[in-house]
């Protein structure tokens, strides 16, 4: 056998091995031979419960249910908040009441007594006055006349500081004051709605009551967890790939999954 033979053959033999080996080089592998990939059925899970404390009235709801988003699972009972919302109300309706007294002024039968006061004021200054210019000679009298006229000066001078101020009507200020006290009465109505509302645990999601943690007549803090639901959409799949196949896939390829003990394909 020749050498040039020899080392022909060496290189068949060569090349043979490494289309074995690379199946073709890449040509011989099966075009729609899939990666398989294991993995689990993510449970998405959420602990339900009131945002306001208080004594539980009804739980319609109950292990194993399926409930749609915002289906009623919880009451509390509703009496303490709802006085204590006609109380805010009571004291917005105040506050309001105030406010407008200050924006409207004084009325005019106000005025108009304090007209009459300072007309009656004026008087009993003339009339005191009168009487210390009669007595003002006399030793004795004079004191007492003195201190009656300054008497009636002052009053007269108040009831004319009361007749002005009326007709002045509200500072700015105590209108601002006013104001701002109904604001904060408003603020604390709204808030005692909010907890007003918050007496309803609705679910916030469609899905299946896992747990119920809590019964009728108990007295529950807020925060505490009443309820376990598991979100049953979207459902999720969690796989893990080897890093040499991560080049096999993209975004939004289409995949078929399959369940132990279920032969139906998804």
């Amino acid at each position: 056998m020749s050498r040039r033979i020899i080392i022909l053959a060496v290189i068949i033999a060569g090349v043979a091995a490494a289309g074995y080996y690379t199946r073709g080089f890449g040509f011989l592998d099966k075009p729609n031979e899939g990666l398989v990939l294991y993995g689990n059925v993510d449970i998405r899970q959420v602990n339900l419960g009131f945002r306001v404390a208080g004594r539980i009235a009804e739980m319609p709801t109950d292990e194993g249910a399926s409930v749609e988003a915002g289906a009623t699972l919880a009451r509390l009972d509703q009496q303490p908040f709802i006085d204590a919302l006609a109380g805010a109300e009571a004291q917005v309706a105040a506050a309001q009441a105030e406010v407008d007294k200050r924006r409207s002024g004084s009325r005019p039968q106000e005025i108009a007594q304090a007209e009459a006061a300072v007309v009656v004021r004026r008087a009993d200054m003339v009339r005191a006055r009168g009487a210390y210019e009669r007595n003002k000679t006399l030793v004795a009298n004079k004191a007492v006349s003195q201190s009656t006229f300054e008497a009636a000066e002052a009053q007269l001078r108040a009831a004319e500081e009361a007749l002005a101020l009326l007709r002045a009507g509200s500072r700015v200020e105590d209108i601002a004051a006013a104001e701002a006290q109904l604001a904060a009465a408003i603020a604390e109505r709204d808030r005692v709605k909010t907890n007003l509302a918050d007496t309803t645990l609705q679910a916030p999601d469609a899905g299946t009551i896992l747990t119920r943690a809590a019964e009728p007549g108990a007295i529950v803090q807020s925060g505490a967890t009443i309820f376990t639901l598991t979100i049953n959409r979207p459902i999720r799949v969690r796989a893990y790939v080897a890093e040499p196949d991560l080049g096999r896939i993209a975004p939004g390829m289409t995949v078929l999954v399959t369940t132990d003990g279920n032969p139906k394909v998804y």
